[in-house]
Formats: C-alpha cells, structure tokens, sequence
C-alpha cells in the first residue's frame, strides 16, 4: 500500500505559489518579445529587403504585410483554441512552428549573388510565420490575467506588452546591421533562435494557478452572459485596438523606409531612431498600465489616448509638408513622438477587453482583436504603398492621424467627459 501510495504522490501535478505569477509574467513577455524581434524587427530591415530581393515598394508591402495575412487568419482560432485546451500547449507548439518556419526561410529564402527567391516564396514564408506566430498573444496573455489579480492586472498586461516595442527594439536595433553586414540567413537564423529560448522558458515556467479558472479568486468574471463572438461591446472594443494599430503600423513598416527616403538618414540614424520609438512606447505602456490601475480610468485614458495620436500624427504630416526645410533632426523626434503615443496604450485596451470577456474566455477575446490588429498589419504596408505612388509622405502621415481619430468612439464612454479623457491620457 505505501508503494501504491508513493506512486500515486509521484504522479500528483506541481503546484505553485501565487509568487510564480511573475514567472508567468516574464515568460510571456520572452514569448512576446521573441514573436515581436520578427513581427517589428523584419520591416525595420525594408531598405535592405528592397535591395536584396529586388523588389519595388508594392512588392516590399506585400512581403511586409505578409506576415500580418498570416496572424490576421491565424489569431481567432489560437484564441479558441487556447480557451480550449489551454495557454501551455498551444503557446509552445504556436512558438516551435515560429521557430521552424523562420529556420525554412533560413534555408530557401535567402538571396544571394546569382539568384533570388522569387516574390511569391518570400511572401508565403512570412505568411507561415505570421500563422504560428498568432498564438502568442492570445496564449500569453490568458496566462496573465488568470495568474493576476484586478488590482494588479493592468500593470501586468502592460509589463506583457511592453515586450512588443522590446522586441521590436531589439529587432530595430540588430537586424539592420545583421541584413546590411551578413545578409537575410543572419537575421532568419537569429530570431529562430529567439524563439527556440522563448520555447525552453515557456516549457519551465508557464503552468496552470493555483486554482482553475472555476474557483480562482483572481480570475475575472465575464461582464455579460454572451459569448465573446456574439457580444458587441467585445467587438467594439476588439475592432478599436485593432484600428488604432493601423497607423502604429505605418511608423513600424514604413518609418525606416521614410527616414531612408524622406530624411536621407543611414544605417545607424534609421536604427537609433526605429529602437527609440520601441523604447519610448515600452516606458510608456508600465506607466500607462501603473497610472490606469491606481486611477481606475482606463476607458477615459483610452479615448483620450486617439486625441494625443492623432495631434501627433497631424504635426508629423504638417512637418514633412514643409519639406527639406525641416532639419531631419526634427522630423526624427516627431517620428519617434507619433510612433510612442499611437503606442502607449495596448496593455490597457487588452486589460479593459480581457476584463469585459472574463479569464475563462479572454483567449477568445485577445483572439479577436488580434485578427482585427493584424488584418490591419497586412493592408497598411500595401495601402502606405499605394499612397505614396500617387501621393506623398504627408497624405500617408494625415491618413494616420485621421485613423486614429476614428477610434475614439469606440471604445466605451467613460463615466467623465472629454476633458477628463483627455487629462487621463497624459496623465495631468
């Protein structure tokens, strides 16, 4: 019997502390981080990709959109799939395929002196790896509000989603001069790497709370009897969060290809700059997520933040309208100030959505803002394209802030008025 016995005790799955949530915590934000160096860092590397892949700016837009096509039909069925069967499995088979598809790009997706890979390989490649890269954030996520509390839960998805811009800073930073130095099997082989990290923490550190989603004292309760697809205050919310990403997509996709173009700016000029608007918009979303739970006015900060974009938006068109005039000093700060202000607010409009959906379905919430948020990273690069054939740089920049404007009434209203939404965003 105490041979049964032991064995059954040997069996008994591990618990963990309320104290392992920042485990949690840190593996999603490597996870994020991981997916964000591809997601943010490949476009930084546009000049470069036109060059070597020969390629004009319709055909770069297609590649860079790409990936988005692929997170975009990807994102909604991680998110089910995660409320399903859990954040564990589907964010370490989401991150192997990432890994693995990044490492096929590695091996028939790099050009070199006498060939180049033809337009439609590239295009698909990045499609595959925007598909498993889909269940990071839905996964990660879940996780996150499931092992926090109310009170803390908006720093905690803030802290989760600074990994974006961290990601996307170390990507701004290191794949320029990996593409421009080593050339596309660098960069590839890199952030495969990334993500193979990013997997062997997930493996040791994600794992259920203390208790499940059914007794969790933490865990929010859904605001509404409805599923997450049939509840239009989600999917008003989901649909906000993913237009007001449009225009943070612009500086990200086209932001080195306009400072290269535009503002005559070299490698490390285009690199400094692209890392400052990561770094600028992680600060941002700690304090964003820090000042909305002591202040509990998150939908206030949230409308108000679509006013502070899209006034940064419209001075960024109004500076690249004066044209060379503008010293190129200028025009960086602006571009680093748009790019950090349409940034800032992720972690709190994730909080607020996971919030209304409730723990046990905010996979399938996260999900389907994500379909939303991406679908919008693969049309801005082709519509950024298309404008500046028949436009300029200050149509694209005055088209940015006016979609950001668009979003301020949908996000839920606030108890208080404009000013005070206003106030809440900058923190005033």
């Amino acid at each position: 019997m105490s041979l049964h016995w032991m064995g059954h005790a040997a069996r008994k799955p591990k618990t963990f502390g309320a104290s392992h949530r920042w485990k949690v915590l840190a593996a999603g934000v490597v996870a994020n981080a991981a997916f964000s160096a591809a997601a943010a860092g490949i476009p930084t590397t546009g000049v470069w990709m036109r060059t070597d892949y020969r390629l004009d700016n319709a055909g770069l837009g297609l590649v860079l959109g790409s990936i988005g096509l692929g997170l975009a039909v990807s994102e909604l069925p991680w998110g089910v799939a995660t409320d399903r069967f859990g954040d564990r499995p589907v964010l370490l088979i989401g991150l192997a395929g990432f890994a693995l598809a990044l490492f096929m790009l590695l091996l028939a997706g790099v050009p070199s002196g006498t060939s180049v890979p033809p337009l439609a390989l590239i295009a698909v490649g990045m499609c595959i790896v925007g598909v498993f890269g889909g269940s990071v954030n839905g996964s990660s996520g879940r996780a996150v509000m499931r092992w926090f509390g109310e009170r803390e839960r908006g720093l905690a998805m803030s802290i989760r989603q600074t990994a974006v811009p961290l990601g996307g800073g170390i990507g701004a930073s290191l794949l320029p001069w990996l593409a421009s130095s080593y050339g596309f099997a660098a960069v590839y082989g890199t952030l495969a790497l990334m993500c193979a990290m990013a997997a062997v923490l997930t493996w040791r550190w994600l794992h259920r709370p203390p208790m499940d989603d059914a007794g969790s004292s933490s865990a929010p309760a859904p605001t509404s009897t409805l599923g997450p697809l049939a509840d239009w205050q989600i999917w008003r919310v989901a649909l906000a969060i993913g237009i007001l990403c449009a225009p943070q997509f612009a500086v990200i996709t086209f932001g080195s290809v306009f400072l290269h173009d535009f503002g005559r700016l070299g490698t490390a000029g285009i690199s400094v700059t692209m890392a400052a608007v990561q770094l600028g918009a992680m600060v941002m979303r700690v304090w964003s997520g820090r000042h909305t739970d002591r202040h509990g006015n998150r939908r206030a900060y949230l409308r108000g933040s679509t006013l502070v974009a899209a006034a940064s938006f419209a001075i960024l068109a109004a500076a690249t309208g004066a044209g060379h005039d503008v010293p190129v000093g200028m025009l960086v700060m602006l571009l680093v100030a748009a790019g950090i202000c349409v940034s800032a607010w992720h972690g709190v409009a994730y909080t607020e959505l996971a919030t209304l959906a409730g723990a046990a379905r905010a996979g399938t919430a996260l999900g389907m803002a994500n379909t939303v948020v991406y679908a919008g990273l693969f049309v801005t690069p082709l519509v950024i394209a298309h404008l500046l054939s028949g436009t300029s740089w200050t149509i694209v920049w005055l088209v940015a802030g006016i979609v950001a404007l668009s979003v301020y009434t949908l996000f839920p209203r606030p108890a208080t008025g404009l000013r005070a939404a206003i106030k809440a965003s900058t923190g005033t």
